[in-house]
């Protein structure tokens, strides 16, 4: 039996925390993997999402894979693996030794991308007044600072109110389409297809 555990930036304590475990939960299972979830630790600051993965890598036993999942932040080029990212990003992470390729796993540029993926999720979250402009469809490519612009822009006049991220932003990630995200983002769709290939028998 395969346990894999997602280090996911984002949380941090209480009830962030539970709020992140809950919102990832909720879209792996959307994505097709209910009844093989993955286990979800919401780490807080990406540097702690970092360093708990490789104290989780180091005590792994047999048949216990350990992810990391962190915002890019940055653009990612064609096909460049995470690992080669992050360590040329100002965060430096070299790819630990005991550590496979599969292990990083990227949200381009930020979780808020995969949001861009579901407009009308957004417009039913939000309510009367949302107004999200046309987005791109290579959703990977639009900067982390517009695609936050965009949100609270949209949102300003919204039910909600404009976007805050630590109080919508996983119960948004909870209610969004996994599909869409895949078919626009394929860093999310590489790590649903690793998730499967580990947690849903051949």
């Amino acid at each position: 039996m395969v346990k894999v555990t997602v280090y996911v930036e984002g949380g941090g304590r209480g009830r962030l925390a539970t709020e992140c475990r809950r919102g990832f939960t909720e879209f792996f299972r959307n994505a097709g993997l209910a009844g093989h979830m993955p286990s979800i630790v919401a780490c807080g600051s990406r540097n702690d999402a970092f360093d708990r993965f490789c104290v989780a890598l180091n005590e792994a036993g047999s048949g216990e894979i350990p992810l990391l999942l962190v915002d890019s932040e940055s653009p990612v080029q064609s096909r460049q693996p995470p690992w080669q990212h992050l360590a040329s990003s100002p965060d430096r992470w070299n790819r630990p030794q005991s550590s496979r390729e599969e292990q990083a796993h990227l949200m381009v540029q930020c979780m808020e991308s995969w949001f861009m993926a579901d407009a009308q999720a957004l417009e039913i979250f939000f309510g009367a007044g949302f107004r999200l402009p046309t987005v791109r469809n290579d959703i990977e490519d639009i900067p982390k600072q517009d695609v936050l612009r965009n949100l609270e822009t949209a949102s300003r006049r919204s039910q909600k109110g404009a976007y805050h991220k630590g109080r919508y932003s996983f119960e948004i990630l909870a209610q969004i389409d996994p599909e869409k995200v895949i078919q626009r983002s394929p860093f999310a769709k590489r790590l649903i297809d690793t998730l499967k290939s580990h947690l849903i028998p051949a």
